[in-house]
């Protein structure tokens, strides 16, 4: 069995799921689990549908354009149109519901954006079904998607591995799983976060035990850079397990970052795939990748970073004013991505401004805070790196020679991962740079 995420670009229109369909079934003979996104853009409209009734404005607009949107794929499949409007109308009546009270918490947006794989996995089945192949759309809360309470960042229940396994299994025809979603023991909603599909998949991969977990998304694999920066970027073919969590956590957006994990734990391969380039090979992330003759794999970006510079003189000499920095980070739930330490001071980064304020004000207790906003962290990412002398040297002198500042740099403690901060305006400047200086 094999388990294929298809991405929002992917089942965007009529065209891409006709091609999704045909990819499907190309590979019928390996008992394919499907598992879909909400259709490309769904999922920002539906939650700007809830921004808009909250504060009391009429949300026709946006209601009807996903409406539209739905009703015009399934007309183009030549579906019935009234396939979906149990869920539009459900819908509406959520948002209805918002604009009444004019708040909408977290489980409420949870409900929110549910919907657009709810209705996504209907039209997948129900294109494949008309087309000769029986498929099901099947909501994953349905088949064992259990999850803890933890809303708009669910974790599923170790319980529910078993039940995935027994449910899907049991399915006569081809699973088309919602990713993204499941529910929690009292049976209210949940979501996994943003980018929680590719999640899915490989939660669902694990718990089959999965030959394979393919993530079919609109780009030929894990690329040296992003494409859409580096116009002369490459696939590479393997990468490790290591390499592609490293990829995925700082900013390489074809894998949500904890997509590598169940396949880690199980020691599945991942191939990620091009629904526009179906022949192509792709990447597949292994265990340990084959070796490479280029120390650097790729270079990312991660943008909109924060740093937070934290100075005390009552660092020197004292134990355990580290803790109390990370016990403030940990209280807030909040994560940080790179530090860098000396005497005196602690620099971090953390990718959102969620909670700042409140941070800012608990660390000022006990140092002074300067926090800086639009930074960028560049990584370059490669397994070789640990046993090469004088790359560090290669890259900073190339920025010094191009006057471009580093605010912060950190090596990885994986020791296949070199760090610095720049500010966010430099970042492609920066990643242009270091591709021609790595990969020319």
């Amino acid at each position: 069995m094999i388990v294929m995420k298809f991405g929002g670009t992917s089942v965007g229109s009529a065209e891409r799921i006709r091609n999704v369909a045909d990819i499907v079934v190309s590979r019928l003979d390996k008992g394919p689990a499907v598992v879909v996104s909400a259709v490309g853009g769904i999922t920002d409209k539906l939650i700007e549908s809830s921004n808009v009734a909250v504060n009391g404005e009429s949300p026709d607009e946006h209601l009807t354009f996903i409406e539209n949107k739905h009703h015009e794929i399934l007309r183009e499949l030549g579906l019935d149109e009234s396939l979906v409007d149990d869920l539009l109308s459900e819908f509406r009546e959520v948002i209805m519901g918002i604009k009444e009270k004019k708040e909408a918490d977290v489980k409420t947006m949870d409900i929110v954006q549910s919907f657009g794989e709810r209705m996504s996995s209907r039209i997948v089945a129900g294109h494949l079904t008309k087309i000769g192949h029986k498929a099901f759309a099947c909501f994953a809360w349905d088949y064992g998607m259990i999850t803890d309470d933890n809303f708009e960042g669910a974790e599923p229940l170790k319980s529910s591995f078993k039940v995935m396994k027994e449910k899907v299994s049991g399915v006569d025809g081809i699973p088309i799983i919602t990713g993204f979603i499941g529910k929690n023991e009292d049976g209210e909603i949940t979501t996994l976060g943003r980018g929680g599909s590719d999640y899915t998949a490989a939660l669902y991969g694990a718990a089959l035990g999965a030959e394979e977990i393919q993530i079919w998304t609109d780009v030929d694999g894990v690329m040296t850079a992003d494409p859409r920066v580096v116009s002369d970027a490459q696939t590479i073919l393997q990468v490790s397990f290591a390499e592609a969590s490293e990829l995925a956590y700082l900013g390489a957006k074809v894998l949500h970052p904890k997509t590598i994990i169940p396949a880690m734990n199980k020691n599945i391969p991942v191939r990620v795939l091009n629904t526009y380039n179906v022949d192509g090979e792709g990447t597949v992330i292994l265990k340990e990748a084959g070796k490479s003759d280029k120390t650097v794999k790729a270079i990312t970006a991660k943008k909109n970073v924060i740093v937070l510079n934290i100075t005390s003189s009552r660092m020197l000499d004292a134990h355990g004013f580290l803790a109390k920095i990370f016990t403030i980070f940990a209280k807030n739930n909040k994560s940080v991505d790179m530090i860098s330490t000396s005497e005196v001071s602690v620099s971090l980064t953390i990718d959102n401004d969620k909670d700042l304020d409140k941070i800012e004000k608990q660390l000022g207790k006990i140092a002074y805070v300067r926090v800086e906003k639009e930074k960028a962290i560049i990584s370059l990412i490669g397994e070789g790196m640990k046993c090469t002398y004088g790359l560090a040297g290669k890259i900073f002198t190339a920025l010094g020679n191009h006057k471009i500042n580093i605010d912060m740099i950190s090596q990885g403690a994986s020791e296949i991962n070199v760090g610095f901060v720049v500010d966010s305006a430099a970042a492609d400047k920066v990643v242009k740079l270091l591709h021609e200086e790595v990969f020319g």
